[in-house]
């Protein structure tokens, strides 16, 4: 099983992760801390079940450009 991750950069340059298929949800100030804190939420998300053999991070960037 694989789950999916909807990631944002917020304006203040931080990272916000929304599980698509599960109500997990985490942030990080680098992309580093983001990804270690979607290991331990899905941990603990998980505890008592099996965990899922994989996690997809997929960033999504909408930027705005002065025509």
């Amino acid at each position: 099983m694989e789950i999916v991750f909807s990631i944002t950069q917020e304006a203040d340059g931080g990272f916000v992760g929304e599980c698509l298929s599960h109500d997990i949800f985490t942030q990080g100030d680098t992309w580093d801390a983001l990804r270690a804190n979607v290991r331990e939420a899905v941990a603990a998300y998980f505890f008592d079940q099996p965990k899922p053999a994989s996690i997809r991070l997929h960033q999504v960037r909408d930027e705005v450009l002065a025509a």
